[in-house]
């Protein structure tokens, strides 16, 4: 897998939740604080930031249910902030 079927795999995966409506890159990148261009080029996989790597490889040594519980932690501290 490649950094940028994550990058992809999360966008279609909040689309879902979105009840299927599109998020451009723009929204999302808006979103997550960080410029379209930056975005589109980790979608796009013409730039690989190094610690989505890393965070890839970390998730994918934990069970369904450790993953859950992970995201939900930092969901609480991102909500504390």
């Amino acid at each position: 897998m490649q950094i940028y079927d994550l990058f992809n795999i999360l966008h279609n995966s909040l689309e879902s939740k979105n009840n299927g409506r599109k998020i451009s890159l723009k929204d999302m990148a808006a979103s997550l604080g960080i410029p379209m261009r930056t975005y589109q080029d980790w979608k796009l996989g013409r730039a690989k930031p190094q610690a989505a790597s890393v965070v890839m490889k970390m998730l994918g040594k934990l069970d369904d249910d450790e993953i859950i519980r992970a995201v939900r932690k930092i969901n609480k501290l991102q909500e504390e902030r």
